[in-house]
């Protein structure tokens, strides 16, 4: 491993000096924060076919309400993650909560679908920065050698949010309206948002004092400096097309081609993400488990992963809507899923530990900009053109890509 790509080390040279118990209880609650991010993100996947009866809107429409918080998140992602490494990640991710939550309420006493997409807007402004803010802390309480583990569950509970966003969202809706699906769910994330900050201490000044003093041109360089890291947040970027791709569109699926109510539709994709956030959380553990002696397999398991996402889900949308395609959707995303904690690893650890939360921010930047933006948007488009079937049907294409990516950066490592 060359200079450029040799691991930053933690400011003091050895493990996080917090008390075991204290590191837990802080994961859990970034856990918690993260779970009620994705909670306000993904409801509005669940109240689809209520907002498309009720207002009389396209597929493309729909889609914008999923795509537009992922491209808020992915353009402002950046800016306020630095400004998190400058004032203070818990601060800054305290804030963002109470805005997420007043935002969500908000899309439930919209009126007008200009309306609903404004505050999906703000809703994408408050979560901006979360994922890399809690993602930096939880890298200054947790040693190294279990950061893809711990970054992996992180990003694993944006799925279990998924899952709860479109599972409870439903249900709620299906019972009490779709407006209190939203009520519901921005209420509890202010009440998690007032917590947080009476638990979570700062991390240690020392930690991020050199962010304080980096001029932004340096940060940018930082940032893009190991060539390691850029092919990670393309790869990283492209297998989030497809499983962001799979959260938006799971619950019209299962509604069109299963016959189910809006309800059970919900539950069913709200099973597909829950078992891929086991994925997610279990593909880190297996990366950090074999990857102490050979560094290149944090990347050439998730190229591994991505290529066998992509081949399942392939077959899975030439299958006809039943059990087996059923399953061998839920293998794809399953597997699919375990790229997101070794690639978080792969970036925090190869850059400057000042810059957890920017760095961190780049690779939500590239995994909105590349994957999560335009994944449910695309996907709308070539469904009013030809169909939600044959829309999934491409869509496994850019874990190929991912993949071949993935393997690239891992030869990096070996040859660098």
């Amino acid at each position: 491993m060359g200079m450029d790509d040799r691991p930053a080390t933690d400011p003091d040279g050895s493990d996080p000096p917090v008390s075991r118990a204290y590191a837990w209880v802080a994961f859990a609650l970034i856990i918690g924060l993260m779970v009620s991010d994705y909670l306000s993100r993904q409801v509005i996947n669940a109240v689809f076919p209520f907002l498309k009866a009720e207002w009389q809107l396209s597929d493309t429409h729909l889609g914008s309400l999923a795509s537009v918080v992922a491209l808020v998140v992915g353009v402002m992602t950046f800016p306020v993650s630095l400004a998190a490494d400058r004032w203070g990640r818990v601060r800054s991710a305290t804030a963002m909560a109470l805005v997420w939550g007043l935002a969500t309420i908000a899309c439930g006493l919209a009126g007008s679908f200009t309306a609903m997409f404004l505050a999906r807007v703000i809703v994408g402004l408050g979560e901006a920065g979360y994922g890399s803010a809690g993602g930096a802390i939880l890298t200054h309480v947790f040693p190294r050698r279990l950061h893809a583990t711990v970054i992996g569950a992180f990003i694993a509970a944006a799925l279990f949010g998924s899952v709860l966003g479109v599972a409870l969202g439903g249900v709620i809706a299906q019972s009490l309206g779709w407006r209190m699906a939203f009520v519901v769910i921005g209420g509890a994330g202010l009440v998690l948002a007032v917590v947080f900050p009476l638990v979570v201490e700062e991390p240690s000044s020392r930690a991020t004092a050199g962010a304080l003093r980096m001029p932004l041109r340096e940060v940018i360089g930082a940032l893009f400096r190991v060539p390691t890291v850029n092919f990670t947040y393309v790869g990283s970027g492209l297998q989030m097309f497809v499983q962001g791709t799979i959260i938006a569109w799971a619950p019209s699926y299962l509604n069109r081609y299963y016959g189910m109510d809006p309800a059970a539709a919900a539950v069913g994709a709200g099973a597909l993400m829950l078992v891929a956030g086991v994925g997610m959380t279990a593909g880190g553990f297996v990366v950090d488990r074999l990857s102490a002696k050979r560094p290149s397999n944090r990347l050439r398991l998730p190229a591994l992963y991505a290529l066998v996402s992509g081949g399942g889900l392939f077959v899975a949308f030439f299958t006809p809507p039943g059990a087996a395609q059923f399953a061998l959707i839920a293998l794809g995303v399953t597997v699919g899923a375990g790229f997101a904690g070794p690639a978080g690893a792969v970036v925090a650890d190869l850059t400057d530990s000042a810059l957890r939360a920017t760095v961190l921010a780049t690779l939500t930047l590239a995994n909105n900009l590349i994957g999560l933006a335009p994944g449910p948007l695309v996907t709308g488009m070539l469904a009013d053109a030809a169909g939600l079937d044959v829309a999934m049907r491409v869509v496994p294409a850019a874990s190929i890509l991912a993949a071949a990516i993935f393997f690239y950066a891992a030869r990096r490592y070996d040859q660098s």
